[in-house]
């Protein structure tokens, strides 16, 4: 099961990494005006994102962090007044 989870974490990274480059050329396409090629992008990034999704749902998510104690902290003066300067 570990060496699963390492497998798709890895893939996971994999898929990642291409949808931000592929985000960029993406980009860079349209500010061209090359439109075809930016649709043929925009095909392989949607194929992508949904193949990132299903490997999210393969992976478990982390263990919520443990509540931590409250400090009260008391906030009041010292007794002593500063002169005002005005």
């Amino acid at each position: 099961m570990n060496a699963e989870l390492e497998a798709t974490r890895a893939r996971l990274s994999l898929v990642e990494r291409e949808l931000l480059q592929l985000g960029t050329r993406h980009d860079l396409a349209m500010s061209a005006f090359r439109f075809d090629e930016a649709r043929d992008l925009q095909q392989r990034i949607t194929l992508l994102e949904h193949e990132r999704a299903e490997l999210i749902a393969e992976v478990p998510t982390p263990a919520p962090p443990p509540p931590t104690a409250h400090v009260r902290v008391a906030v009041g003066s010292s007794g002593r007044r500063r002169p005002r300067h005005g």
